[in-house]
């Protein structure tokens, strides 16, 4: 067994795009990790999802062998952490199974909102940081510039930052050296009684689930009977091994070690995250204190396309949470769509990446009902009740208030385009907090209600500030507002999947809008479709999409006009007829496309 002072335990933490998989790649290779052959770009991005949008969703761990100039050779445990707002869970379960973070900082574009974000993460988890100005191979660094940043902005000595290209591999060998002098090594004694950390875990075909655990006290050895603290259930250890980034098998681990453990478990519900893991026999007393709960900020419906997929989609969902628990969901009925589930997630791209992978990964067609966020219900029987679906919303008379969530969003934008972005705040019913400039660099905080931004926020702001501002934000608290529900009718009938909640100062702007966007969404039929918002019993806004027609006049050669007149009137009674009882077919893509406000 390794001594723990040969031991260190680091994630990489960077905004998007800052390098954090390049420099994993580097660091792998210069440590003999895999071979130059076996080598390809991002290989710790094993999903093609990550691969096709160039961006890491899963926290992945490797093991490395390094040699220092002191003459030991020392263990490296590598945890490579997204960078997108919406998979800050997957990083706050990676920072607390190590004792020291590699920060990231791309020295051409400097500190970004979730450069921020995560070094706040990293500094609760009471971590070593070193900081490190990557791109210092492109004609646009600046990294004396950076460094004076980081200093100014978050407040860490840069001084000594080592500057690396991961791309050429420039500065490697001094990154590697920095995690031996500056990082703490972890502690623990194999001889007390086992405690490990349930890190992750995911569903393999063959092996059932595979739990990665960081050992915290004791051994974990092949063979041994181990118990999980939450919930009771015993197994026996078919298995134990690390990722070196191949898979490879151990006799044992022990404290300060991260790997794999594979137990024949069945049961997806045995494996929670932030468990703790003992031994059966001599199990320890306390629990470790494991992973402060997600809280989904975005929920929608997914319904199998095909009814009978409903089963499937349930088992896919189960074994899909066990590798992402930050997403929820719990069974619901829709009059449209049938039997399906209400989902919740931590933001629209993880929404999008969860039903991409259950399409990939389980082949599952679905249908996303219009996505919303939760809100709180006051009724007049003195009881507050939480909304996720705002067809559940009660009638009027019932409620006596509503709140909706508001958050505190950090933006980072340049100079040029802070007008744009400050007016974008604004028509989202913004409060501006704080105004402070980094540089040429502004940094806006405001309180944004978090149903103005969950749709589309993002994107415009992305659209306004031609790519350049950066954007974070964490969930505040419920405030009163003036909400109500507006209902899409499509010829006639009410489709509770597109209903929606708004401020009642934009109800008529926002029901507009969908009509007309239903109006392109939604094809023509062999008769006319009326789409109308309504509140209540009032209708708010209105479009028409015409019928398609066929010229049945066109075989009637000359004769009198009450033969052409004739026709038309059968074909208008048929027409009729048809828009009483015909069928409107809503497209999947309307459901989302309908609820994104149009460029103004």
């Amino acid at each position: 067994m390794i001594d723990t002072a040969l031991i260190r335990n680091f994630a990489i933490i960077a905004h998007i795009d800052h390098g954090k998989s390049t420099l994993a790649d580097r660091l792998i290779q210069y440590c003999d990790g895999l071979s130059d052959r076996e080598m390809k770009e991002q290989v710790l991005d094993n999903m093609d999802i990550e691969r096709e949008r160039g961006i890491t969703i899963k926290a992945q761990t490797v093991r490395l062998s390094f040699k220092a100039k002191d003459g030991k050779t020392y263990q490296l445990n590598l945890l490579d952490t997204p960078g997108h707002v919406d998979f800050a869970y997957e990083v706050s379960r990676s920072l607390r199974a190590c004792e020291g973070s590699l920060l990231i900082v791309d020295s051409s574009q400097g500190v970004e909102a979730q450069t921020l974000a995560n070094v706040y993460q990293a500094l609760d988890a009471n971590h070593e940081i070193v900081p490190i100005l990557n791109k210092i191979d492109l004609p646009a660094a600046e990294p004396d510039r950076v460094r004076q940043q980081i200093e100014d902005v978050i407040g860490l000595d840069a001084s000594d930052a080592i500057q690396v290209s991961a791309k050429t591999g420039v500065g490697i060998p001094d990154v590697l050296e920095s995690l031996i002098t500056k990082l703490p090594a972890p502690t623990g004694d194999p001889e007390l009684p086992l405690k490990a950390l349930l890190v992750d875990s995911w569903y393999d075909t063959y092996l059932g689930v595979v739990i990665l655990v960081r050992v915290v006290e004791g051994t974990l050895r092949k063979g041994m009977k181990i118990r999980m603290m939450s919930n009771d259930a015993t197994y026996d250890l078919d298995g134990v091994g690390v990722f070196t980034p191949k898979r490879v098998d151990m006799p044992e681990l022990g404290p300060g070690e991260i790997g794999f453990i594979n137990a024949s478990i069945k049961s997806v519900s045995d494996c929670q995250v932030g468990d703790t893991i003992t031994e059966e026999r001599r199990p320890t007393d306390t629990p470790l204190e494991g992973f402060r709960p997600s809280t989904a900020v975005v929920w929608c419906g997914l319904f199998p396309v095909d009814a009978s997929d409903y089963e499937d989609l349930r088992d896919s969902l189960g074994k899909l949470h066990l590798n992402d628990a930050s997403f929820e969901y719990q069974a619901e009925s829709s009059a449209a769509l049938g039997f399906g589930f209400r989902c919740g997630f931590l933001g629209l791209l993880h929404m999008e990446i969860v039903q991409e992978r259950l399409f990939r990964e389980f082949g599952l067609e679905l249908i996303t009902t219009a996505p919303s966020v939760v809100y709180r219900l006051h009724t007049t029987q003195d009881e507050t009740l939480e909304l996720h679906n705002p067809s559940d919303m009660p009638d009027v008379t019932k409620i006596t208030s509503m709140e909706e969530p508001w958050v505190t969003a950090t933006i980072l934008v340049p100079d040029d385009y802070l007008g744009s972005v400050l007016q974008l705040c604004t028509e989202r019913r913004g409060e501006q907090l704080d105004l402070t400039y980094v540089g040429t660099r502004a940094m806006a905080v405001y309180r944004l209600p978090l149903n103005e931004i969950v749709f589309d926020f993002y994107d415009r702001l992305k659209s306004i500030s031609k790519g350049y501002a950066s954007f974070d934000y964490e969930m505040e608290n419920y405030v009163e507002s003036e909400l109500v529900r507006i209902n899409i009718l499509v010829n006639s009938e009410a489709v509770d999947a597109l209903a929606f909640i708004a401020h009642r100062s934009q109800a008529e702007v926002r029901g507009r809008q969908i009509c007309a966007r239903l109006k392109d969404l939604i094809p023509k039929h062999l008769f006319k479709i009326p789409i109308q918002a309504a509140i209540g019993g009032k209708v708010i806004a209105r479009e028409t999409i015409s019928a398609m027609r066929k010229d049945v006049t066109a075989k009637c050669y000359g004769g009198d006009i009450s033969r052409k007149r004739k026709l038309l009137d059968k074909q208008k009674a048929g027409k009729k007829k048809m828009r009483q009882f015909g069928r409107v077919d809503i497209p999947q893509t309307a459901f989302i496309e309908a609820l994104k406000m149009p460029e103004s």
